[in-house]
Parts: structure tokens; sequence; C-alpha cells
């Protein structure tokens, strides 16, 4: 059996851990979508045409959640019989349809749940304006099938259309090709395609009061109307970002490259949607000094949308080829020198990633064993540091010009595929015979931890942080620091650190008061990590105000962690959780039952 293959029900064949899907039946080739908006009954009514590669019949299993079938039908509009099995844990629910022979196509009605893993409403009062309701879509890792009945792997790519209908004081955008928007009374409907084969989880929507702003003739800032001119200024530097990301990895397949700044619920720092990529606010500083997070999403376009991994259990190939990718982009546009304070920053976090996982190691590997385990429950930043450090490993063994131009290849050769691991491998050592053994790379694939010979990066600007040996810092120096550097700084200062200490780095530099939130979190946590509860009302600030993992988890983590604190976070969590989207709900709920 290949590797990631699960056997169920005699033969049927699933190569993905996470989805039903069955390598002998018929495979999607596109959908055609549409949908009824239902904001106050927090639903959506659809209909999804799928039609195949090739006419096909016998058994077909779709990826289900939470979603009511009302029916099935062929491409001539005959009833087919279906099963909407038992859900599963970390799965959903299998929908099983019986295909007559030389079927083409199948269509189904169908809603959607108010508690959509995918979805998240939010009431007037949770958005800017406070006058319209917003919703919004996140199907990564494999939250499609909440939203569509679908063969949700990222092995299958699909094309689609979709049309969306809804109210007419609001606008919608999508993750496709805009075609056009009519409006007939209190109703508009917006249609999109998609012309380009993604994974099915860059499905993406957005439906709020939103207005742009053109910042190229190919990236606009998308964001609600009092956030736009800061969102549009914020982002100047992107076409800038997509020509060095061009010269270093050929052509931006993708047509456009729109930035929707999202509510301040939204769960990661960015995700790469193909044609609109969904930013958080955090992002927004005044200062452009939090930008990296855009480089990294669009560094995906490359290697993520582009080519894919054909499942969770080879996440590595999209997320440390991308860190690669955007410390790249970095380089050209900022320098080595910040380049390397990126890299060392994610060699920080690397290895608290690892020491999480210090009763689970076999999750630090970058192939990893995925069966049974939810991939949300899995996320961290190993597949992100490892595998750039990895890949840092094998572009030294060979030099930068030889990886470089493999590195081409490779985006050429797998384009608009979904790859793993072995795949990689094959390919790697036809370009670059023997750059494998070179790096041992057993040990970082199959391997658990950081390898010792991963390389520590150097830069002048890091040692001047680390001479200071977690010390004050002085105002000539640190009024030079960017966010980076204000967090490889926190990171020196030993826990618990002294009130003396803390009251003088908040009184010297107004930490606390801080607006970029890279570095506001990591002061909060090193202040609650030491003890220190001057800072509680700014903590419960940032809970209440912002929904990004990156910050709620090492919040929520110490508050989590020590006895005093512990019943505040249960009664924090609780307070603020219908604000939060499912995804981090999920997260903070597993840290709080992790530390009692």
């Amino acid at each position: 059996m290949h590797r990631g293959e699960i056997g169920y029900d005699g033969d049927m064949a699933r190569r993905d851990p996470h989805s039903y899907n069955d390598d002998t039946q018929v495979a999607t080739e596109s959908v055609a979508w549409t949908a009824r908006i239902d904001f106050a009954a927090k639903v959506l009514h659809c209909e999804a045409v799928l039609t195949f590669r090739e006419p096909g019949g016998g058994a077909l299993d779709l990826d289900t959640r939470d979603l009511a079938i009302e029916s099935v039908s062929d491409h001539d509009g005959k009833p087919l019989p279906f099963t909407l099995h038992p859900t599963e844990p970390h799965l959903g629910a299998r929908l099983a349809i019986e295909l007559p022979a030389r079927t083409k196509s199948i269509k189904l009605r169908y809603k959607t749940s108010p508690d959509a893993s995918a979805l998240q409403w939010l009431d007037p009062a949770q958005t800017m304006g406070g006058k319209l309701p917003y919703l919004f879509s996140q199907c990564q890792a494999c939250h499609a099938r909440s939203i569509i009945p679908l063969q949700d792997t990222p092995r299958l790519r699909i094309r689609y259309t979709a049309e969306l209908s809804f109210p007419q004081t609001l606008t919608a955008v999508m993750a496709a090709a805009d075609r056009g928007r009519t409006v007939d009374g209190a109703i508009a409907v917006s249609r999109w395609e998609m012309p380009q084969p993604i994974p099915p989880y860059l499905l993406a929507f957005a439906v709020g009061d939103l207005k742009s702003k053109d910042i190229s003739a190919r990236c606009r800032a998308w964001a609600e109307p009092a956030q736009v001119d800061a969102a549009a200024y914020e982002y100047a530097g992107v076409e800038a970002m997509i020509h060095a990301a061009e010269n270093l990895f050929g052509p931006y397949d993708w047509e456009r490259f729109d930035i929707l700044t999202m509510p301040p619920s939204f769960p990661y720092g960015g995700m790469e949607n193909p044609r609109i990529t969904f930013i958080t606010p955090t992002v927004i500083t005044g200062d452009r000094s939090l930008v990296s997070v855009i480089a990294h999403e669009l560094a995906h376009s490359w290697t993520g949308n582009l080519v894919t991994n054909a499942n969770a259990e080879h996440f590595w190939l999209n997320e440390g080829f991308t860190m690669y990718a955007e410390r790249r982009i970095i380089e050209a546009l900022d320098g080595s020198e910040m380049a390397s304070l990126s890299a060392a920053l994610g060699r920080r976090e690397l290895d608290e990633s690892v020491a999480r996982f210090k009763d689970r190691p076999e999750m630090t590997r970058l192939r990893v064993p995925m069966q049974g385990i939810d991939p949300d429950d899995a996320y961290s930043l190993v597949p992100y540091e490892k595998g750039y450090f990895f890949l840092c490993a094998i572009e030294a063994a060979v030099g930068r010009p030889a990886f470089e131009a493999w590195l081409k290849t490779y985006l050429r050769d797998f384009r608009f595929g979904a790859i793993t691991t072995e795949d990689f491998e094959a390919h790697i050592e036809r370009g670059l015979p023997g750059a494998l053994a070179k790096v041992d790379a057993r040990t970082w694939i199959d391997g658990e931890g950081v390898p010792a010979a991963a390389v520590a990066p150097r830069s002048a600007r890091l040692d001047a942080i680390e001479e200071l040996r977690g010390g004050p810092a002085p105002v000539e120096l640190a009024s030079t620091w960017d966010a980076t550097e204000w967090n490889l700084y926190l990171e020196t200062i030993a826990r618990p650190a002294s009130a003396e200490l803390l009251q003088t780095l908040d009184a010297r530099f107004r930490l606390t008061q801080s607006t970029n939130h890279d570095v506001l979190v990591a002061w909060l946590t090193l202040c609650l990590q030491s003890g220190y509860h001057a800072v509680q009302t700014r903590v419960d600030e940032v809970l209440a105000s912002v929904g990004r993992m990156k910050y709620l988890r090492p919040l929520y983590t110490a508050l989590a962690k020590e006895p005093t604190t512990r019943a505040r976070a249960q009664t924090t969590y609780e307070r603020l959780r219908a604000g939060y989207h499912p995804i981090a709900r999920q997260m903070v709920e597993s840290v709080l039952r992790e530390h009692g």
C-alpha cells in the first residue's frame, strides 16, 4: 500500500488521510456553484454541479461536513440514490452516491449549517462600520467540505464558476476572476470564474461592506470603508514584491494579486487565496513594518498554489518552500541582513514548536504521519521553519546558482500539480544528483526535531542584540529596531524577568502601548510568564480585539500555565468565544485542556 493510503470497505483506496476520496472512482474536473446567502439563518442555500474528467459509473464518495443534502441528480436530471453516512472525527460525513454508467456530471442541492467550520458570520456590531453584517470563508486545511460536497483533497485540483446572491447593500469578493454583478431589487448577484485548476482549500469568498483602492494595474486593496485608505498605504510596495518574486521564480500565473484586509477575527496572518489574498488587519501598523506577511502569501502563488502538497502529510512542501521564497523576496528588497534576522527569529520559533511537541515528537518530522489526526490540531511552525532550513542546507551544499536553477525547473515541471515528498525527492535527485545524501535528508524528512547540522543564521544586527545578554536595551540602539529585532531581543530575556527590568523597559519604550502586535504580544507574553500582571488590562484588550492564532496561542498559554491566572484564562475565553473563528476556538480550547 502506497504511503498515506488507507483501505476500507474492501478494495477502496484512499491516498489522503483527511478525505473519503477513492482514487478508483471518477474525479471531478470542475464545479459550478450557486449559493443564496441567508444572513438571518446563517446558512447558504446551494446548488453544485460537479463535472467529471471522464464519464464514469459506480460508487462515488464525496466529503461533507454538517451539510443537509436535499437531492442528487445526474446530468439528465434523473434522481440518484445517495447515503449520508455518520460523521467521523476529522473527516465529516461520507456522502455515498451510486452513478449510472457514463455519468458526465451530477447536481447536488443542499444547505450549509449555521456552524459550518469554513464560515464565520459577523453581526454588524463585530465590524468596523457597525451597520452591516459580514461573512467570510476559510477552507484550509479541509473545511471546503462544509461549504460544498466534493472530493476535498488537494491532490485533485478543480476549476470552478460561482454565483452568489446576497443583499444589494453589500459587496462580495471571491478568489476568482470577476464576471460581473447584477441587481434585482434588494438582491445582488455576483459571478466569478476560476480558469486555473486549484486545490479545494483555496476556495474563498467574503461578503460585507467593502470598498477598494487600486495600488497598481494588477493589485487592489479591499477593506471596510474606514480602513481602505490605510490598507492601500500599508500595501503600497506590493508591486515591487511581485516584480522581485517574478525575477526569482518566474512569471506570476494568476493575473491579479488583490488583498482583502479581513475582520479582526480572521485566525491567520494571511491566506494565500489566488487572485485575492486574505490578510489580518494586524498587518496595518501605519509604518509598513509587518508587510512580510504579504511577502509570504505572495510567495505562495508559486509554492503552494502553483505546486501543491498532495495532502497534509506533506504540508512542508507548501510552507517550507514558501518560507524560503519569502526570505528570498525580503533579501531582494531589503538586503541580506533583514533576511537573516527573519531566519534567526524563525529558528527560535522552530525550537519553541519542537518543544511544544515533546510528547508527540513524530509531529516534528517533515513527512508527518497524519492518520487519525486533525490537521488543525497538528498545525505548527515546524513545516514552515524546519522545511526552510532543510532547503537552506541543500542550497549550501550545492551552491545558490545550482539550487536556483533546480528550483525553477521544479516549479515548471510540477506547475498546477499536487505532489508528495517522494515526488520532491525523485525530482531533486534527477536535477541535483547526490544533494540529498550530502545533507543527510533522511534526518530532515523522517527524523524528529531539528538536525544538529542545521545552520544558525547570523548577522551583525543579531550580534548586537545578543551582546545585551537580556539586559536593558539602550535607547540609541533600540530606536533603530524593527519588529523582528524587538522579538529577538525580548526572546533573550530570561524568564521570569524581574519586575524592575520590565518596569524599566516599559517606561523607556512604552511597550504596553505598542500598536505593532508582533512586538506587543511578545512583550505581554514575557510579562505574563514573569508574573508581572500590571499589563493584564492590555492583555484583555488584545484577546478581545484580535482573533489571530499567532497572538491568541501565547497569551492563552501563558495565562493557563500559571495557577493564579488559569481561571482567568477560562473565563476570558468563555466571554470572548463567540467572536473567535471556529478554527481559533479549537486551538484555544486545546491549550486550555492541555494546561488543566
